[in-house]
């Protein structure tokens, strides 16, 4: 398939977070772009400012007639329901349709690609590895699962020759990839809708490793049973983050590499997972060669992403954060970050499960994570691709919650229930529509602070 023939690209999906990163891709390359999604959002009113033209009904007159089957490409999200009108018309029309990875793979095929994998970990990691590149004035681009501070997007660069992916492991998409260089950050159980078990989904991280065509540029945690270029925190490998420290509540950290000690490197995200990225991102970055003091100059000036442990309101009398978390692992990766900034405050944790298929392959881990905190409310489930499961309800994961200061709360009465919380610490935590009411509880909660 030859990109350069095609005049116009039309998503099915086009308001997805990866999908989206693809548009503003193929719009900077001129093509004329068009599309679909379920809802508006912040981020497809981005896109219309951009000059794409979107709809959000499912209805062929809204193809534009100007997209001919000859010079039209048509990227579906994998979340596709099978009976939706429009793919359908323009599958038995003969419209040339792959899905948002194979496209990937054909832009990357022929850069040097470095792909960031794992079940937790991917949207950050290649976040600062797109960053470092960038700002060492390598002719990147990186193609993003999350909009970056920096930048206020999801794409970094518009660079020809080398690439950033995130590789999802989701309907085992990272395997249409021809990574160079890539990093595997957890092989956790999830989507186990698609893999059915443990097994069989860290069956298929193996088969992504192998895609790599040298081992040692394959990046890892020393804990994982892969073979590759170890990485750990104060612990063994070639690269190895040692004397931690947190000032003015940032990490300063050295780094000691198989040549070097790079000393007092300061990276501003909390949590040990976000240092464990930023190790995992500094290492490539190392190894492909770029400098050290352009490596600890961008992190440096890093500021996060959207979504990913994100302050909204930081004073001494109140914080507010969002975050992306859907799994176990997540949320307690949140919980260390929070206690280890704010031991002696009160935490209030609001959570949107999201699919009722992983709540249910994760409820008693949900639980355990969730009853960490001091105090929980939980929304319903976000169903996103999936129909409701009998007996899998948020009133049933509320019941396994070892904590009597726990809520089950509706959406219309979220923010004031919130609102008549003491905590000192709010938490939002999900990958559902979550995510578009933190303006509206942010401005809530500042009448706290005034």
């Amino acid at each position: 398939m030859n990109l350069n023939q095609i005049h116009n690209v039309f998503f099915i999906g086009i308001g997805g977070i990866g999908m989206s990163a693809l548009a503003r891709y193929f719009t900077f390359l001129g093509k004329n772009i068009a599309g679909y999604d379920k809802t508006e959002t912040e981020l497809t009113k981005e896109l219309t400012g951009l000059g794409m033209q979107i709809h959000f009904e499912d209805n062929i007159k809204h193809i534009p007639s100007t997209f001919k089957k000859e010079n039209t490409l048509v990227i579906i999200t994998p979340a596709i329901p099978t009976h939706h009108s429009e793919w359908n018309h323009l599958k038995n029309n003969g419209f040339e349709i792959k899905k948002r990875a194979e496209v990937l793979g054909i832009i990357t095929k022929d850069t040097f690609c470095f792909a960031v994998a794992g079940t937790h970990g991917k949207t950050t990691t290649s976040s600062i590895l797109g960053h470092i590149l960038f700002q060492s004035g390598v002719d990147v681009t990186a193609f993003l699962g999350g909009i970056v501070e920096n930048y206020n997007s999801n794409l970094i660069g518009t660079g020809k020759t080398v690439t950033v992916v995130e590789a999802d492991e989701f309907d085992r998409s990272f395997l249409h990839l021809y990574p160079d260089m890539a990093c595997i950050t957890s092989m956790d159980a999830d989507h186990l809708d698609i893999y059915g078990n443990t097994e069989t989904i860290q069956a298929a991280f193996q088969e992504f490793a192998n895609r790599v065509p040298e081992k040692k540029n394959l990046f890892i945690p020393s804990d994982l049973p892969l073979e590759g270029t170890k990485i750990s925190i104060d612990g063994m490998g070639s690269f190895v983050a040692q004397n931690i420290r947190i000032e003015n509540s940032s990490y300063v950290f050295d780094v000691q590499t198989t040549t070097e000690l790079i000393q007092n490197i300061q990276f501003h995200l909390p949590g040990r997972h976000n240092l464990m990225n930023a190790l995992m991102a500094l290492a490539m970055a190392k190894t492909y060669g770029t400098p050290t003091d352009s490596i600890v100059k961008a992190l440096g000036s890093f500021h996060g992403i959207k979504r990913r442990f994100s302050y909204q309101i930081k004073t001494e009398k109140l914080v507010f954060i969002d975050d992306y978390a859907h799994h176990p692992t997540e949320i307690n990766a949140v919980h260390q970050a929070v206690r280890e900034l704010y031991p002696q405050r009160k935490v209030l944790a609001i959570f949107q499960p999201h699919l009722f298929s992983r709540t249910k392959d994760f409820a008693d881990d949900f639980a355990k994570s969730l009853a960490q905190f001091d105090e929980i409310i939980v929304m319903e489930i976000y169903p996103a691709r999936e129909l409701p499961m009998e007996g899998i309800t948020s009133s049933w994961l509320m019941n396994k919650i070892d904590n009597p200061n726990k809520k089950l709360v509706q959406k219309e009465q979220l923010i004031s229930t919130i609102f008549e919380s003491n905590a000192e610490v709010v938490v939002t935590i999900g990958a559902g529509d979550i995510g578009e009411m933190v303006s509206a509880i942010k401005n809530k909660l500042y009448e706290k602070v005034l």
